[in-house]
């Protein structure tokens, strides 16, 4: 039964209007995009522009160039463990290939130029120059490097070679991962969007809130009451 008409009927016409303009966010008229799509690109494009680690990470690197490892990767597969053997190579590596185990040696610094000069041309969206390199999809050059970094850093720190493992695993993460990750978007600075970004988090805020106030009018309404 409903004790107060007034309250309970504001929260039934806040909680429709919630319908309405969820409805509406979802439909496909933001640019061809539904409005979460929609914001899910603009930030991932705004945080792109300020995610650029590349040059500060191949700076640190070039101190590793002349340092000599062996390391000894597990890949998933043959196919890859044979995909990655390419990449070594290409960095001037030796490679020994036995099934789904790869064995490289090589200099460091130069293994890690080449990651990185892969990682760079992803994050510039020049995925055909890392394709063409190798001969195979880009996605999959950029996956085989993170894989095989990942290994390496276990490889590295199981011969106690831990300032080694420490710069592998900060290629993986900032230039390798990173750029995978942000391959296809196209970066913009925040102030070349403030204004979409400013309602965005202010809708947020008020859409929040409003659904908030229409359960706590229709609860006042059927005259649900806090107690203790």
């Amino acid at each position: 039964m409903i004790e107060k008409k007034k309250e309970f009927y504001l929260g039934l016409g806040l909680i429709l209007g919630f319908v309405v303009v969820l409805i509406f966010f979802f439909l496909p008229i933001f640019d061809g995009k539904n409005g979460l799509d929609y914001l899910d690109n603009l930030y991932n494009s705004i945080s792109k522009g300020s995610a650029y680690y590349i040059p500060k990470v191949k700076e640190d690197s070039d101190k590793f160039k002349g340092n000599s490892v062996t390391v000894n990767l597990t890949m998933e597969n043959q196919k890859q463990a044979e995909q990655t053997a390419l990449l070594f190579q290409k960095a001037g590596a030796t490679v020994a290939l036995s099934g789904t185990q790869v064995r490289a040696g090589g200099d460091l610094g130069r293994i890690l130029e080449h990651a990185l000069a892969d990682a760079d041309a992803m994050y510039k969206n020049d995925g055909k120059a890392v394709a063409n390199r190798y001969g195979y999809e880009e996605r999959r050059v950029l996956y085989n490097w993170w894989k095989a970094m990942e290994e390496m850093d276990k490889s590295l720190k199981k011969d106690k070679k831990f300032k080694e493992a420490k710069i592998v695993s900060q290629v993986e993460k900032k230039a390798v991962e990173c750029s995978y990750n942000y391959y296809g978007v196209q970066p913009q600075g925040i102030g070349d969007r403030w204004g979409t970004v400013v309602f965005s988090l202010i809708f947020y805020v008020i859409y929040t809130l409003w659904y908030g106030f229409a359960i706590l009018f229709m609860f006042e309404g059927w005259g649900l009451k806090l107690g203790h």
